[in-house]
C-alpha cells in the first residue's frame, strides 16, 4: 500500500467513525449533508492540530500580533480551499474513491458564508489567507451574521431580498467558544467616578447588557509541506444567548423592543432608512468593537500579566469605518479598568489603532447622530466629547484664525459624530487602497487632515490572493503557467511575470485559448441549469440561453452602485441592439453580455438599473434576428463560489467607474490574472495595472480623467449633438424595453437622472464616457477577431499581475503600518502537540 493509500483508508476509518458517532448512520446510508459533516470534522482534526501549535508559538514567542476588525468578510467556501491549501487535494479525491463519493456532490454541501457584501469583505477574507500564509501573527473579528446580507432572487426584472440561510445546517469549520462570551453593555446612567489619578471616569448604571458569543473559524495558510500556519477569525453573535431576549417586554406586547439584542447579529447592515434600522446598526458596530477589545485584552494580560507592554505587542486596524468606535472604547476602557491616564491612554490609543479607509462616498463616511450615540453608548460619547474638545484646541493652537478648518476637522460637526474623523485623530496610520484613491484622500476629502498630520497618511494597494482565484478557480490555468515557470509562483506571486517569455508562443497561445474555451463552456452549462429566469411570482419559468463558446464573453459582476456604471454598460448595449435592429450584420463579433451583483435594498436607483438590464436581456431575447448576435444575462445572487465560475470564462472584464470614484477595486485584479483583458477608465487600482502590464499590452483605456472628472459637465450637449446616444438615451422612456407601468416609471426616472435634472444631471458622466467607451468596445472587437494576438494580450497581462497578490499589500501592512514580522509554528512546539494527539487517537492521518 502506497503512503496516499495508506493516509485515504485512514482518514475514511476517521469519517465512518464520525458517521456513526455523530449521526447514527453508516458510510453506505449517510445522506451526503452528513457525510459531508462527518468528512470535514475528520479533515480539522489535523487542522486543529497546527491551529494549537501556532497559537502556542505566538504566546511563548511573545511576539506583535495584528488583530483586524471588520465587518464584513466574504470568504467563498473553505472546504475545497482547506484542502488545497495544505495540499491534501489528491488524499481527498483518493477517500473519496474508495468511499464512492462524488468529489462536487461533496463541495456543494457547503454554502458562501453570508458575511460580506461586496469588494470590502472579499478583501478582508484574500488578506486573511496571505496573513496566515505568511505566517503573521494576526488574529481577525467580525460578526456572525445569521442571515448574511441577503439572498437575491430576480422576479420578473426587480430584485427581490431573501434571507441567507447559510447557517441552515451545521457549519462543521467553525467551534463554538462558550467560556470566551463577554457581555457588552449598551444604555444606562452614566456615574462619575475617578481613577487613580484624580481623573473623571464613568460607572454605568441600569444598563442593557448584552451577551456576545464567539465562534471560531480556522483560516489556513498555504504551505507545501504540513508546517501551515492556522489564524482564528472569530465572530462574535447575540442570537444563541437566550438573555439577549427581553421576556418582560416580549410579555408587555413590544416585540420588536423584546428581540432587538437577540436579532442584533441577524442581519448585515440591516436598512438604515428607519430609526430601529440606524440603532441596530449602531449597536451592531459597538458590539463589534466591544466584545473584540475585551477579548484582546484578556489574551494580552494572559501572555503578559499586565498592560504594561500592550502598546508595544498590540496592533489593531480599523477596515474601514464601521469599527471606529473603538477608538472611545480603548480610551475608555483603559482610563477606567486599568488606571491609565488619560494622556497615557491617548498616546497607547495613537500608538496601537490604524485606520484603512475603503471609499470617497459620503454616504459610507459614517456619521452618527450624537443623540443616538449618547443615548445607546453614554460613555463612548462622553469620551468622543473630550476627545473632539482637545483635538479642536489642538487645531486652533496649529492653525490660528481658521475656524472653517476646525469644522471640517471636528468629530462633531452639526450635531452629527464622523467617524472617519474619530478614527484618522485615533490611529497612527490612515492608508488609501490605491495611489490614485489614496493621493484623493490626502489632496481633497481629508486635505485638512494631512495638513495637520502630514506624515500619517499613506498608501498600501489592494490586491487578491492567487491561491483562490487562480489555483483553485482555475485550476487547468494554473497547471499551464506551472508547467512553464514552475510552482514558485503560488506562494511568490511575482514570479507570474515570466508567463510574458511565452505570450509570443503559439502552441502556448494555442493551449491558453482551449483552457479559455473549456471554461467558457463549463460556464455555459452553469447558466443554463442554475441560472433560472423568474416570472412575477417568484416561479422559475425557464434557464439562461447563453451565447456559444465563440461568443465575446463580457463580463460585468460587482455590487450595484451608479459610480460604478452599469448603466453606461447598459446604455451601450442598447445601441449595439439598434445597430443590429438597423442591419443584422453589423457586428461580426456575437457578443454575450454577464452582468453579476446585488443592490443594497434600500438603493432605488441601482434597483432600477438592475431592471433595465434584465428587460434589455427579454427583449433581446425575443427578437430572432438579433438574439445570435447579442444576448444579455443577469446572474441571479452573485456570490463567490459563482465569481470561480464566471471568471475564469470571462474574456472581457468591464472595469468602467468614474474616474476619482472607485478607491481601488480587486474584481479588476481577479479577471486580469485569469486571462480576461481589461476595459476600463483610468481609476483605482487600474491605473497601477496599466503601469504594470504597460501601455502597449493595456488597449482599451477610455474615458475622462479624475481630474477632469472635476470640471464642469452638461450632459445635455452631448445628449443633443451625439444622434447614436440619444436615441440610446430616449429608449429608456419610448416603450422600447419597459413592458409594465412599473418599468415605465423606472426607466423614465433613469432617463430624467441623466439628462433632465438640471446642473445635475449625469452625476456619474455616464454620457461624457460614452462614446469613447463605444470606439474602445469596437477596438475589443477588433482584437477579439485575432484569437492568437488576443491570447498573446490576455498573457501578458497576466504576467503583469505580480503586484497585485495580498501578500504584497499584507507585507506593506506589516512593514510600514503594524510593525510585525513572521512567526511560523515552532518545530517542537507543532511536533508536541502532535505527538499529544497521536497518543490519543487510534485512527490518525498519517503525515
Amino acid at each position: 500500500m502506497d503512503d496516499i493509500d495508506f493516509q485515504a483508508s485512514s482518514l475514511a476509518q476517521k469519517i465512518k467513525h464520525y458517521l456513526i458517532t455523530s449521526s447514527g448512520h453508516t458510510a453506505e446510508t449517510a445522506p451526503m449533508e452528513e457525510f459531508y459533516e462527518s468528512f470535514c470534522t475528520a479533515l480539522r482534526e489535523e487542522v486543529m492540530i497546527n491551529w494549537m501549535a501556532s497559537l502556542e508559538t505566538i504566546r511563548s514567542k511573545k511576539v506583535r500580533v495584528a488583530h483586524y476588525l471588520s465587518m464584513e468578510y466574504l470568504p467563498g467556501r473553505l472546504t475545497e480551499n482547506n484542502f488545497t491549501n495544505i495540499g491534501a487535494t489528491e488524499l481527498v479525491k483518493a477517500v473519496l474513491k474508495k468511499m464512492n463519493r462524488n468529489f462536487n456532490d461533496l463541495i456543494s454541501c457547503e454554502p458562501d458564508p453570508g458575511l460580506g457584501n461586496g469588494g470590502l469583505g472579499r478583501l478582508a477574507s484574500c488578506f486573511l489567507d496571505s496573513l496566515a500564509t505568511l505566517h503573521y501573527p494576526a488574529r481577525a473579528y467580525g460578526l456572525r451574521y445569521q442571515y448574511g446580507i441577503f439572498e437575491q432572487e430576480i422576479w420578473d426584472g426587480m430584485q427581490i431580498e431573501r434571507p441567507d440561510t447559510w447557517l441552515l445546517n451545521m457549519n462543521p469549520w467553525e467551534v463554538r467558544r462558550d467560556s470566551f462570551a463577554n457581555t457588552v453593555r449598551f444604555r444606562g446612567r452614566p456615574v462619575k467616578a475617578t481613577n487613580k489619578h484624580g481623573e473623571e471616569v464613568y460607572l454605568l448604571e441600569d444598563t442593557e447588557e448584552v451577551r456576545a458569543l464567539p465562534y471560531d473559524t480556522p483560516i489556513i495558510g498555504y504551505a507545501e509541506k504540513g508546517n501551515f500556519t492556522v489564524i482564528p477569525l472569530r465572530l462574535w453573535t447575540t442570537k444563541e444567548s437566550p438573555r439577549n431576549f427581553q421576556l418582560q417586554r416580549y410579555n408587555a406586547g413590544l416585540l420588536d423592543q423584546a428581540a432587538e439584542n437577540t436579532s442584533l447579529t441577524d442581519v448585515l447592515y440591516p436598512n438604515d432608512n428607519t430609526e430601529l434600522g440606524k440603532r441596530l446598526r449602531l449597536k451592531q458596530e459597538f458590539l463589534l468593537v466591544a466584545a473584540s477589545l475585551h477579548d484582546i485584552i484578556r489574551r494580552h494580560n494572559n501572555v503578559y500579566g499586565d498592560m504594561r507592554a500592550f502598546a508595544d505587542k498590540v496592533r489593531i486596524q480599523i477596515n474601514d469605518t464601521h469599527p471606529a468606535l473603538i477608538v472611545a472604547e480603548l480610551v475608555r476602557t483603559l482610563t477606567k479598568n486599568y488606571d491609565f491616564s488619560w494622556k497615557e491612554a491617548w498616546e497607547v490609543c495613537q500608538t496601537v489603532c490604524s485606520y484603512t479607509n475603503h471609499t470617497i462616498l459620503r454616504e459610507a463616511l459614517e456619521e452618527w447622530n450624537e443623540g443616538r450615540i449618547h443615548d445607546l453608548i453614554p460613555r463612548q460619547y462622553n469620551i468622543i466629547q473630550r476627545l473632539n474638545l482637545e483635538f479642536c484646541n489642538a487645531v486652533r493652537a496649529k492653525f490660528p484664525n481658521n475656524e472653517a478648518k476646525v469644522r471640517n476637522l471636528s468629530i462633531i460637526e452639526g450635531s452629527q459624530v464622523r467617524m472617519a474623523n474619530l478614527a484618522i485623530i485615533g490611529s497612527h496610520k490612515v492608508n488609501g487602497v490605491a495611489k490614485l484613491h489614496s493621493d484623493i484622500l490626502k489632496n481633497f476629502l481629508f486635505k485638512d487632515f494631512a495638513d495637520m498630520y502630514p506624515d500619517k497618511f499613506t498608501n498600501v494597494t489592494n490586491g487578491v490572493t492567487q491561491r483562490r482565484w487562480l489555483l483553485l478557480a482555475n485550476p487547468e490555468l494554473a497547471e499551464f503557467i506551472s508547467k512553464r515557470i514552475g510552482r514558485g509562483w503560488i506562494n511568490d506571486f511575482t514570479q507570474i511575470s515570466k508567463i510574458g517569455k511565452f505570450a509570443n508562443d503559439r502552441s502556448s497561445q494555442e493551449e491558453f485559448l482551449a483552457i479559455k474555451k473549456k471554461n467558457k463552456h463549463a460556464l455555459i452549462d452553469f447558466l443554463k441549469m442554475e441560472n433560472g429566469i423568474r416570472n412575477g411570482c417568484g416561479k422559475i419559468v425557464d434557464h439562461s440561453h447563453p451565447l456559444g463558446a465563440e461568443a465575446l464573453f463580457d463580463v460585468q459582476v460587482k455590487r450595484f452602485h451608479e459610480y460604478k456604471r452599469q448603466l453606461m454598460n447598459a446604455l451601450h448595449l442598447i445601441m449595439i441592439y439598434h445597430e443590429l435592429k438597423a442591419n443584422p450584420n453589423a457586428r461580426a463579433i456575437p457578443r454575450f453580455a454577464i452582468f453579476g451583483g446585488k443592490s443594497a435594498p434600500g438603493y432605488e436607483r441601482a434597483k432600477q438599473i438592475i431592471e433595465l438590464i434584465c428587460a434589455i436581456g427579454r427583449t433581446i431575447e425575443k427578437d430572432p434576428a438579433i438574439n445570435k448576435k447579442l444576448v444579455v444575462t443577469f446572474v441571479e445572487n452573485y456570490n463567490v463560489s459563482k465569481a470561480q465560475i464566471i471568471i475564469p470564462a470571462a474574456d472581457l472584464s468591464e472595469q468602467i467607474s468614474t474616474a476619482g470614484w472607485e478607491a481601488s477595486g480587486t474584481g479588476n485584479m481577479k479577471f486580469s490574472m485569469n486571462g480576461a483583458m481589461t476595459i476600463g477608465t483610468d481609476d483605482g487600482a487600474n491605473i497601477e495595472m496599466r503601469q504594470a502590464v504597460t501601455d502597449s499590452w493595456w488597449p482599451f483605456k477610455f474615458g475622462a480623467s479624475a481630474e477632469d472628472n472635476r470640471k464642469p459637465y452638461n450632459s445635455w450637449d452631448i445628449y443633443i449633438h451625439d444622434e447614436a446616444i440619444r436615441k440610446a438615451v430616449d429608449s429608456l422612456k419610448d416603450g422600447t424595453f419597459a413592458s409594465t407601468p412599473g418599468e415605465t416609471a423606472a426607466f423614465a426616472g433613469i432617463h430624467y437622472g441623466l439628462v433632465e435634472c438640471g446642473p445635475n444631471s449625469d452625476y456619474f458622466k455616464v454620457l461624457k464616457d460614452l462614446r469613447d467607451y463605444y470606439d474602445a468596445q469596437k477596438k475589443v472587437e477588433a482584437l477579439f477577431a485575432q484569437p492568437f494576438a488576443w491570447a498573446e494580450y490576455a498573457l501578458h497581462n497576466i504576467a503583469g499581475m505580480g503586484p497585485f497578490s495580498t501578500d504584497e499589500s499584507i507585507r506593506n501592512y506589516a512593514k510600514d503600518i503594524w510593525g510585525i514580522e513572521g512567526c511560523p509554528p515552532d518545530p517542537t512546539i507543532l511536533a508536541k502537540v502532535r505527538e499529544e494527539y497521536s497518543q490519543h487517537d487510534r485512527c490518525r492521518i498519517a503525515r
